[in-house]
């Protein structure tokens, strides 16, 4: 059903997309649209991974420079029946986490250092999980070309200002009040199908997220850690570009910002309460270790600094956190 209600989102954001572009230029206009979406996500199938990990920041990690959370992936990513991913590391202290990637055999889970500092070892293994669980659905697709078709839509709504409408006999024009609400209301139903889309993608990506790592409260603590850290410290990056907003595993906008008023992901309550239904469908789930008793191994302070990726003089240096007190590091505590 989710696959169904999300295609047929889909349809219903390209159909928005062509009827815009019918407003403007008639039969002709519509097909226009349709060729340049076509266009944009043929570019975006084929570079929005590295776009996006550009945009965040994020610097590829590998077994040598970040080997305990490159290991919990492999196991994760084992356990889910996928290849095994490129891991990035973002130098943000906000704690947080995406999936992109065209395909499985293409994908990239990126977590920031917030991350691994905030939360304790089974909750990073829940979110990496429910990022996982993104690739296997192949949401990351379905998102960037949902993203890119948003955008265009809003674009197309502006363009049509300049040129007032549909001037076609058959038609007749919109006339300025037709123009006005069309640049008002197109841009706003395309975000409303765009938050549909990844609402109920979070939704599927935290049942079988919780599934692979088996242990759904794990995800659950994750959740609401992430939720009450993403309105206290602000990801910089995000901010300056709020396209990125509906990648993350939890809005990562501060809410400083007019884009939060239309948010892209579930109430983080509602998402914690359907992992707390699905723990009791399962049972008493359990952690499969991943290399330690997930209570005391923590990164060394040698391996962290030897990355490169991340200033020894940062968050990294001896486990020490931006605000000068000692998390309780990311393997727990």
């Amino acid at each position: 059903m989710n696959y169904f209600k999300t295609a047929m989102l889909l349809a219903g954001l390209t159909a928005l997309f062509m009827g815009v572009g019918y407003l403007i230029g008639g039969a002709g206009g519509a097909t226009i649209a349709l060729v340049v979406a076509a266009g944009m996500n043929v570019f975006a199938y084929w570079n929005s991974d590295r776009m996006v990990l550009s945009m965040a920041g994020a610097q590829e990690v590998d077994a040598r420079t970040a080997p305990d959370l490159y290991n919990m992936v492999a196991e994760l990513a084992a356990r889910a029946q996928l290849p095994m991913p490129k891991v990035y590391l973002m130098d943000e202290a906000q704690p947080n986490a995406f999936a992109t990637g065209r395909n499985p055999q293409n994908a990239a889970v990126a977590v920031t250092v917030g991350l691994l500092e905030r939360l304790n070892r089974e909750e990073v293994a829940g979110v990496v999980a429910h990022e996982l669980a993104h690739i296997k659905n192949h949401d990351t697709l379905i998102m960037t070309i949902t993203a890119t078709i948003a955008g265009a839509i809003a674009m197309l709504a502006q363009f049509g200002m300049f040129f007032g409408g549909n001037r076609d006999s058959n038609s007749g024009g919109m006339g300025i009040i037709g123009t006005l609400a069309m640049v008002i209301l197109a841009p706003i139903a395309a975000m409303l199908v765009q938050m549909a889309i990844s609402r109920t993608r979070e939704y599927s990506a935290d049942k079988l997220g919780a599934q692979i790592l088996g242990k759904p409260e794990a995800l659950a603590g994750a959740l609401a850690k992430i939720a009450n850290a993403a309105h206290a410290i602000p990801n910089e990056r995000a901010e300056r570009d709020p396209a990125l907003a509906h990648m993350f595993i939890i809005n990562p906008l501060s809410g400083q910002r007019m884009d939060n008023l239309f948010s892209t992901h579930p109430a983080t309550e509602n998402r914690i309460a359907a992992l707390q239904e699905l723990a009791r469908q399962m049972g008493q789930g359990g952690f499969g270790g991943f290399g330690g008793s997930g209570s005391g191994d923590r990164y060394a302070g040698a391996e962290t600094r030897a990355r490169g990726s991340v200033p020894a003089s940062g968050p990294w240096a001896g486990g020490a956190s931006r605000g000068g007190a000692r998390p309780g590091g990311p393997w727990g505590r």
